[in-house]
Protein backbone atom coordinates (compact mmCIF):
# COMPACT_ATOMS: atom_id res chain seq x y z
CA UNK A 1 0.00 0.00 0.00
CA UNK A 2 2.18 2.67 1.45
CA UNK A 3 4.64 1.85 -2.60
CA UNK A 4 1.90 2.34 -4.09
CA UNK A 5 0.78 5.86 -2.99
CA UNK A 6 4.45 7.15 -3.12
CA UNK A 7 3.94 6.27 -6.67
CA UNK A 8 0.72 8.35 -6.69
CA UNK A 9 2.23 10.91 -5.11
CA UNK A 10 5.03 11.02 -7.68
CA UNK A 11 2.00 11.01 -10.33
CA UNK A 12 0.42 13.79 -8.35
CA UNK A 13 3.60 15.92 -8.35
CA UNK A 14 3.20 16.59 -11.90
CA UNK A 15 0.18 17.84 -11.83
CA UNK A 16 0.56 20.44 -9.10
CA UNK A 17 3.03 22.23 -11.74
CA UNK A 18 2.17 25.03 -13.34
CA UNK A 19 3.18 23.34 -16.58
CA UNK A 20 2.68 19.90 -16.14
CA UNK A 21 4.37 17.40 -18.74
CA UNK A 22 2.99 13.97 -18.73
CA UNK A 23 4.83 12.69 -22.00
CA UNK A 24 7.35 10.57 -19.58
CA UNK A 25 4.53 8.50 -18.39
CA UNK A 26 4.90 5.32 -19.79
CA UNK A 27 2.32 3.27 -18.82
CA UNK A 28 -0.90 4.41 -21.77
CA UNK A 29 -3.68 4.43 -19.45
CA UNK A 30 -1.70 6.38 -16.53
CA UNK A 31 -1.06 8.50 -19.79
CA UNK A 32 -4.85 9.04 -20.52
CA UNK A 33 -6.10 9.67 -17.16
CA UNK A 34 -2.98 12.45 -16.97
CA UNK A 35 -4.47 14.18 -19.98
CA UNK A 36 -7.86 13.78 -18.79
CA UNK A 37 -6.94 14.74 -15.15
CA UNK A 38 -5.08 18.13 -16.63
CA UNK A 39 -8.50 19.04 -18.91
CA UNK A 40 -10.31 18.92 -15.42
CA UNK A 41 -8.17 21.05 -13.38
CA UNK A 42 -7.84 24.01 -16.28
CA UNK A 43 -12.08 23.30 -16.73
CA UNK A 44 -13.24 23.36 -13.05
CA UNK A 45 -13.27 26.69 -12.42
CA UNK A 46 -16.47 26.60 -14.83
CA UNK A 47 -18.25 24.12 -11.93
CA UNK A 48 -17.43 26.06 -8.90
CA UNK A 49 -15.98 29.49 -9.39
CA UNK A 50 -13.99 29.18 -6.00
CA UNK A 51 -11.88 26.72 -7.05
CA UNK A 52 -9.21 28.36 -9.59
CA UNK A 53 -6.46 26.26 -11.19
CA UNK A 54 -3.80 28.23 -9.09
CA UNK A 55 -5.40 27.08 -5.67
CA UNK A 56 -6.21 23.62 -7.29
CA UNK A 57 -2.40 22.78 -7.90
CA UNK A 58 -1.80 23.84 -4.56
CA UNK A 59 -4.07 21.86 -3.43
CA UNK A 60 -2.69 18.97 -5.21
CA UNK A 61 0.96 19.71 -4.50
CA UNK A 62 -0.05 19.36 -0.53
CA UNK A 63 -1.15 15.98 -1.44
CA UNK A 64 1.85 14.74 -3.15
CA UNK A 65 3.82 16.36 -0.49
CA UNK A 66 2.55 14.31 1.84
CA UNK A 67 3.04 11.08 0.28
CA UNK A 68 6.15 10.46 0.74
CA UNK A 69 7.17 6.74 1.83
CA UNK A 70 8.84 7.78 4.90
CA UNK A 71 5.72 9.91 5.92
CA UNK A 72 3.14 7.39 5.20
CA UNK A 73 5.24 4.68 7.06
CA UNK A 74 5.92 7.05 10.14
CA UNK A 75 1.79 7.81 9.93
CA UNK A 76 0.89 3.93 9.94
CA UNK A 77 3.44 2.80 12.48
CA UNK A 78 1.14 4.12 14.72
CA UNK A 79 -1.39 2.32 14.25
CA UNK A 80 0.15 -1.42 14.71
CA UNK A 81 -3.28 -3.21 14.45
CA UNK A 82 -4.42 -1.65 11.11
CA UNK A 83 -4.57 -2.40 7.96
CA UNK A 84 -7.90 -4.45 8.99
CA UNK A 85 -7.29 -8.50 7.82
CA UNK A 86 -9.20 -9.65 5.10
CA UNK A 87 -12.65 -10.82 5.43
CA UNK A 88 -12.62 -7.83 8.46
CA UNK A 89 -12.85 -5.26 6.64
CA UNK A 90 -16.13 -2.44 7.27
CA UNK A 91 -17.84 -0.37 4.94
CA UNK A 92 -17.23 3.55 6.15
CA UNK A 93 -19.49 5.95 4.51
CA UNK A 94 -18.15 9.37 3.96
CA UNK A 95 -19.76 12.59 3.50
CA UNK A 96 -17.86 15.23 2.28
CA UNK A 97 -17.30 19.07 2.42
CA UNK A 98 -16.60 20.85 -0.74
CA UNK A 99 -15.25 24.28 0.39
CA UNK A 100 -11.60 23.98 -0.70
CA UNK A 101 -10.33 21.69 -3.50
CA UNK A 102 -9.99 18.06 -2.67
CA UNK A 103 -10.53 18.57 1.28
CA UNK A 104 -12.11 15.02 1.60
CA UNK A 105 -9.02 13.31 0.17
CA UNK A 106 -7.61 12.57 4.29
CA UNK A 107 -10.64 10.53 4.54
CA UNK A 108 -10.29 8.36 1.44
CA UNK A 109 -6.83 8.01 2.57
CA UNK A 110 -7.15 7.29 5.81
CA UNK A 111 -9.74 4.57 5.30
CA UNK A 112 -7.59 2.67 2.40
CA UNK A 113 -4.91 3.08 4.45
CA UNK A 114 -6.86 1.20 7.34
CA UNK A 115 -8.22 -1.95 5.16
CA UNK A 116 -11.58 -0.60 5.00
CA UNK A 117 -13.61 0.19 2.76
CA UNK A 118 -14.35 3.87 1.08
CA UNK A 119 -18.11 5.16 0.74
CA UNK A 120 -17.38 8.58 -0.35
CA UNK A 121 -20.71 10.49 -1.13
CA UNK A 122 -19.06 14.09 -2.47
CA UNK A 123 -19.77 17.15 -2.13
CA UNK A 124 -21.48 18.67 -5.01
CA UNK A 125 -18.82 21.63 -5.18
CA UNK A 126 -15.41 18.73 -5.55
CA UNK A 127 -16.90 15.72 -6.93
CA UNK A 128 -14.85 15.52 -10.52
CA UNK A 129 -11.13 16.24 -8.58
CA UNK A 130 -12.04 13.57 -6.15
CA UNK A 131 -12.52 11.15 -8.33
CA UNK A 132 -9.55 11.62 -10.63
CA UNK A 133 -7.24 11.58 -8.06
CA UNK A 134 -8.98 7.98 -7.17
CA UNK A 135 -9.29 6.77 -10.25
CA UNK A 136 -4.82 7.35 -10.84
CA UNK A 137 -4.43 5.61 -7.59
CA UNK A 138 -6.66 2.47 -8.68
CA UNK A 139 -4.59 2.66 -11.76
CA UNK A 140 -1.40 2.73 -10.42
CA UNK A 141 -2.66 -0.33 -7.67
CA UNK A 142 -5.56 -1.65 -8.90
CA UNK A 143 -6.43 -3.61 -5.57
CA UNK A 144 -7.61 -0.45 -4.48
CA UNK A 145 -10.30 -0.47 -6.52
CA UNK A 146 -12.15 -3.01 -4.28
CA UNK A 147 -11.70 -0.82 -1.43
CA UNK A 148 -13.16 2.83 -3.51
CA UNK A 149 -16.85 3.78 -3.71
CA UNK A 150 -18.33 6.61 -5.14
CA UNK A 151 -22.45 7.02 -4.58
CA UNK A 152 -24.89 9.77 -4.99
CA UNK A 153 -27.27 8.25 -2.65
CA UNK A 154 -27.30 8.05 1.20
CA UNK A 155 -25.05 5.90 3.14
CA UNK A 156 -27.64 3.84 4.73
CA UNK A 157 -25.12 0.61 4.13
CA UNK A 158 -22.21 1.61 5.78
CA UNK A 159 -20.50 0.50 8.99
CA UNK A 160 -19.63 3.65 10.36
CA UNK A 161 -19.33 7.43 9.33
CA UNK A 162 -17.06 9.93 8.74
CA UNK A 163 -19.12 13.45 7.80
CA UNK A 164 -18.04 17.51 7.91
CA UNK A 165 -20.40 19.85 7.24
CA UNK A 166 -21.57 23.42 8.99
CA UNK A 167 -22.61 23.97 12.40
CA UNK A 168 -26.08 23.50 11.52
CA UNK A 169 -25.60 20.51 9.65
CA UNK A 170 -23.93 18.26 12.11
CA UNK A 171 -27.03 18.56 14.42
CA UNK A 172 -28.90 16.22 11.43
CA UNK A 173 -25.63 14.54 10.90
CA UNK A 174 -25.44 13.81 14.36
CA UNK A 175 -28.81 12.70 14.70
CA UNK A 176 -29.12 11.00 11.47
CA UNK A 177 -25.85 8.79 12.42
CA UNK A 178 -26.64 8.44 15.99
CA UNK A 179 -27.06 4.07 15.82
CA UNK A 180 -23.34 3.92 14.44
CA UNK A 181 -19.86 4.79 14.97
CA UNK A 182 -19.12 8.23 13.94
CA UNK A 183 -17.44 11.11 13.34
CA UNK A 184 -18.77 14.78 13.07
CA UNK A 185 -17.29 17.45 12.10
CA UNK A 186 -18.36 20.73 11.83
CA UNK A 187 -16.75 24.78 11.54
CA UNK A 188 -13.13 25.69 12.39
CA UNK A 189 -11.20 28.39 11.47
CA UNK A 190 -7.40 29.04 11.85
CA UNK A 191 -6.07 31.91 14.42
CA UNK A 192 -2.83 33.55 14.43
CA UNK A 193 -0.76 34.95 17.33
CA UNK A 194 1.74 37.51 16.86
CA UNK A 195 4.62 38.72 18.94
CA UNK A 196 5.40 41.61 17.36
CA UNK A 197 8.92 40.79 16.50
CA UNK A 198 7.96 38.74 13.15
CA UNK A 199 9.56 39.87 9.67
CA UNK A 200 8.06 41.21 6.68
CA UNK A 201 9.06 37.40 5.22
CA UNK A 202 7.19 35.89 8.31
CA UNK A 203 4.12 38.09 7.59
CA UNK A 204 4.21 37.42 3.96
CA UNK A 205 3.83 33.87 4.89
CA UNK A 206 0.88 34.64 7.28
CA UNK A 207 -0.88 35.94 4.30
CA UNK A 208 -0.57 32.45 2.55
CA UNK A 209 -2.41 31.29 5.73
CA UNK A 210 -5.31 33.62 5.44
CA UNK A 211 -5.06 34.54 1.50
CA UNK A 212 -4.94 30.47 0.09
CA UNK A 213 -8.76 29.48 -1.41
CA UNK A 214 -9.91 32.57 -0.63
CA UNK A 215 -10.10 32.27 2.79
CA UNK A 216 -12.46 29.62 2.43
CA UNK A 217 -10.57 26.31 4.39
CA UNK A 218 -10.79 25.62 8.21
CA UNK A 219 -7.05 25.97 8.35
CA UNK A 220 -7.33 29.66 6.93
CA UNK A 221 -6.54 32.13 9.13
CA UNK A 222 -9.57 34.50 10.33
CA UNK A 223 -8.09 35.81 13.12
CA UNK A 224 -5.03 37.45 14.41
CA UNK A 225 -4.07 38.47 17.75
CA UNK A 226 -1.59 41.43 17.63
CA UNK A 227 0.74 42.86 20.86
CA UNK A 228 -0.53 46.24 21.73
CA UNK A 229 2.02 48.82 20.34
CA UNK A 230 1.76 46.64 17.26
CA UNK A 231 0.26 49.07 14.11
CA UNK A 232 -2.16 46.87 12.05
CA UNK A 233 -1.09 49.00 8.95
CA UNK A 234 1.81 47.09 8.84
CA UNK A 235 -0.21 43.60 8.17
CA UNK A 236 -2.39 45.75 5.82
CA UNK A 237 0.79 47.31 3.56
CA UNK A 238 2.53 43.44 3.66
CA UNK A 239 -0.82 42.26 2.59
CA UNK A 240 -1.20 44.41 -0.65
CA UNK A 241 1.52 41.98 -2.61
CA UNK A 242 -1.93 39.56 -3.26
CA UNK A 243 -4.01 42.32 -4.95
CA UNK A 244 -4.40 39.99 -7.21
CA UNK A 245 -7.33 38.47 -5.63
CA UNK A 246 -9.48 41.07 -6.69
CA UNK A 247 -9.61 40.15 -9.95
CA UNK A 248 -11.89 37.34 -9.34
CA UNK A 249 -15.04 38.45 -8.66
CA UNK A 250 -16.32 36.09 -6.13
CA UNK A 251 -13.97 36.93 -4.06
CA UNK A 252 -14.21 40.92 -4.76
CA UNK A 253 -17.86 40.33 -4.52
CA UNK A 254 -17.61 39.38 -0.86
CA UNK A 255 -15.09 42.19 -0.34
CA UNK A 256 -17.28 44.93 -1.43
CA UNK A 257 -20.50 43.85 0.43
CA UNK A 258 -18.89 43.52 3.89
CA UNK A 259 -17.59 46.79 3.29
CA UNK A 260 -20.47 48.71 2.23
CA UNK A 261 -22.01 46.93 5.40
CA UNK A 262 -19.30 48.30 7.76
CA UNK A 263 -19.52 51.58 6.61
CA UNK A 264 -23.22 51.44 6.64
CA UNK A 265 -22.84 50.83 10.36
CA UNK A 266 -20.00 53.18 11.11
CA UNK A 267 -17.75 50.17 12.36
CA UNK A 268 -13.80 50.98 12.14
CA UNK A 269 -11.85 49.04 10.04
CA UNK A 270 -8.45 48.89 8.26
CA UNK A 271 -8.92 48.56 4.17
CA UNK A 272 -6.08 47.81 2.15
CA UNK A 273 -8.46 47.41 -1.58
CA UNK A 274 -7.94 43.13 -0.74
CA UNK A 275 -8.86 42.22 3.01
CA UNK A 276 -10.56 44.21 5.56
CA UNK A 277 -9.04 44.29 9.29
CA UNK A 278 -11.76 45.05 11.74
CA UNK A 279 -11.28 44.86 15.89
CA UNK A 280 -13.52 41.71 16.74
CA UNK A 281 -13.57 39.28 19.79
CA UNK A 282 -15.23 36.45 17.09
CA UNK A 283 -12.80 34.22 15.49
CA UNK A 284 -14.82 32.75 12.05
CA UNK A 285 -15.05 36.10 9.90
CA UNK A 286 -16.58 36.66 6.62
CA UNK A 287 -14.56 35.96 3.18
CA UNK A 288 -12.24 39.23 2.60
CA UNK A 289 -12.65 39.86 6.07
CA UNK A 290 -9.80 39.26 8.79
CA UNK A 291 -10.56 40.01 12.30
CA UNK A 292 -8.18 41.14 15.14
CA UNK A 293 -7.81 41.68 18.91
CA UNK A 294 -4.90 43.42 20.89
CA UNK A 295 -3.42 42.07 24.02
CA UNK A 296 -0.90 43.18 26.71
CA UNK A 297 -0.15 39.84 28.14
CA UNK A 298 0.49 36.24 26.31
CA UNK A 299 -1.15 33.76 28.86
CA UNK A 300 -4.54 35.81 27.88
CA UNK A 301 -4.17 34.85 24.84
CA UNK A 302 -3.48 31.33 25.73
CA UNK A 303 -6.38 31.51 27.82
CA UNK A 304 -8.67 32.49 25.20
CA UNK A 305 -7.23 29.91 22.76
CA UNK A 306 -8.55 27.19 25.81
CA UNK A 307 -11.68 28.47 26.26
CA UNK A 308 -12.38 28.58 22.03
CA UNK A 309 -11.07 25.56 20.96
CA UNK A 310 -13.95 24.15 19.85
CA UNK A 311 -13.44 26.77 16.90
CA UNK A 312 -10.36 26.40 16.43
CA UNK A 313 -8.55 24.30 13.85
CA UNK A 314 -4.90 25.34 13.90
CA UNK A 315 -2.86 27.92 15.77
CA UNK A 316 -0.30 29.74 13.61
CA UNK A 317 2.61 31.45 15.83
CA UNK A 318 6.11 31.77 15.92
CA UNK A 319 6.03 32.49 19.99
CA UNK A 320 7.37 29.07 21.47
CA UNK A 321 5.37 29.46 24.26
CA UNK A 322 2.10 28.84 22.56
CA UNK A 323 1.49 24.81 22.28
CA UNK A 324 0.82 23.01 19.60
CA UNK A 325 1.32 26.13 16.77
CA UNK A 326 2.74 25.74 13.50
CA UNK A 327 4.78 28.52 11.71
CA UNK A 328 3.51 31.25 9.43
CA UNK A 329 2.69 29.63 5.82
CA UNK A 330 2.38 26.09 6.98
CA UNK A 331 -1.46 25.81 7.84
CA UNK A 332 -2.71 24.39 4.23
CA UNK A 333 0.04 21.60 4.27
CA UNK A 334 -0.61 19.47 7.68
CA UNK A 335 1.18 16.22 8.26
CA UNK A 336 -0.79 12.73 7.61
CA UNK A 337 -1.21 12.97 11.68
CA UNK A 338 -2.69 16.40 11.88
CA UNK A 339 -6.31 15.54 11.86
CA UNK A 340 -8.97 18.09 11.44
CA UNK A 341 -10.77 18.98 14.76
CA UNK A 342 -8.02 16.45 16.28
CA UNK A 343 -10.23 13.96 16.38
CA UNK A 344 -7.78 10.92 15.31
CA UNK A 345 -9.58 9.33 12.55
CA UNK A 346 -7.09 6.62 12.29
CA UNK A 347 -7.75 5.40 16.15
CA UNK A 348 -11.24 5.66 15.28
CA UNK A 349 -10.58 3.35 12.30
CA UNK A 350 -9.29 0.66 14.62
CA UNK A 351 -12.09 1.09 16.71
CA UNK A 352 -14.53 0.33 14.33
CA UNK A 353 -12.33 -2.62 12.55
CA UNK A 354 -11.22 -4.41 15.83
CA UNK A 355 -15.22 -4.55 16.94
CA UNK A 356 -16.60 -7.77 15.40
CA UNK A 357 -20.30 -6.91 16.59
CA UNK A 358 -21.23 -3.97 14.17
Amino acid sequence: MIDALARTGAYLEQHAKSSPVGATLQDQPLFEHFERFEEVIRTEYTYNGWFTEKFIRQAIAAIAGSLGREQLQLWMDRYPLLPAKPGKAKTIGVLMAGNIPLVGFHDMLSVIMSGNIFLGKPSSKDDRLLRMVAGAICLIEPAFSKQIRFTENYLNEADAFIATGSNNSSRYFEYYFRDKPHIIRRNRNGIAVLSGRETDEELMLLGEDIFSYFGLGCRNVTKVFIPEGFAPERLMMVFESFNHLQEHHKYNNNLEYNRSVYLMNRIHFYDNGILLLKEYEGTASPVGVVYHEKYLQLESVKKKILEQQEEIQCVISTIKGIENSVPPGTSQVPALWDYADGVDTMEFLTEVTMNNGL
